[in-house]
């Protein structure tokens, strides 16, 4: 596909014409929705001149994405792994905040189902002022199948998507921690939320995402879902279900009180 040029997308405009200029019939509105589904990134980046964001999570029946102690390996399946792989590849960006990092030490690639890195990888990006040791395995491009990485040294998701607009990215996969997430849902940069849900419960542990300051049910968050599939298990795992939702506003608190 066509990238992005220093300054702003490209446009082609201009295409129809050009195409009856030459004496080729030209039939519009043909399968509309299918296409603006197709285009759905593209579009949005070019309107608001920033990446699109998919925000992934994985999560217990209880909204938990790790247990007490800190493991999250694995919430999800292997189903719900491969699938995750299938979408990074859709992308030209996985986001991740520096203490994933720190804690979790990703490598961030797209592998196969054999694991194998794929020959075109993301950019592998970070974001934070915290410093990071340089043997991390983001920044190993050999580990890594030559993925690139950068680190973003802000805490602000407007201006960590301000410097991948500058480098020709047009699509982020955030898969950062939940302050990470919480940050870009009030800042109103999440585009399109993947869920893969576990049919178990932990009762204690991290959730998904961080305080959104919501006190009452009534101020709740509600994306819109898009789409409900049931991934099934493999190896003798229990299926996993994934929720695709499209966010029609941010998290806004009510500031009066409850009488």
């Amino acid at each position: 596909p066509r990238r992005r040029r220093p300054g702003g997308l490209r446009s082609d405009a201009g295409g129809r014409a050009r195409l009856e200029a030459a004496g080729i019939e030209v039939e519009a509105g043909l399968l509309a929705d299918e296409a603006t589904a197709l285009a759905a990134v593209y579009r949005l980046a070019q309107r608001e001149q920033r990446p699109f964001v998919t925000w992934k999570f994985a999560a217990t029946l209880d909204g938990r994405s790790a247990a007490a102690d800190g493991t999250s390996r694995w919430v999800s399946g292997r189903a719900a792994r491969l699938d995750t792989h299938r979408l990074r590849a859709r992308c030209d960006t996985m986001l991740v905040g520096t203490n994933t990092v720190a804690v979790d030490d990703p490598q961030l690639t797209v592998r196969d189902a054999d694991d194998r890195p794929l020959a075109t990888q993301p950019l592998r990006a970070v974001m934070g002022e915290r410093d990071l040791p340089a043997g991390k395995r983001i920044f190993d491009p050999v580990l890594s199948g030559g993925a690139p990485s950068v680190h973003l040294r802000t805490r602000d998701p407007r201006a960590a998507l301000a410097e991948l607009w500058a480098l020709d990215r047009q699509h982020v996969f955030l898969e950062g921690g939940a302050t990470l997430a919480a940050a870009f849902l009030e800042a109103g940069l999440v585009d399109e939320i993947v869920v893969y849900v576990a049919p178990f419960l932990l009762g204690a542990g991290r959730s998904a995402v961080a305080d959104l300051g919501i006190t009452t049910i009534a101020d709740a968050f509600r994306p819109v879902v898009r789409d409900v599939s049931v991934l099934p298990g493999l190896d003798g795992e229990e299926p996993n279900v994934r929720f695709t939702l499209i966010p029609t506003t941010s998290p806004s608190p009510s500031a009066s009180k409850e009488s």
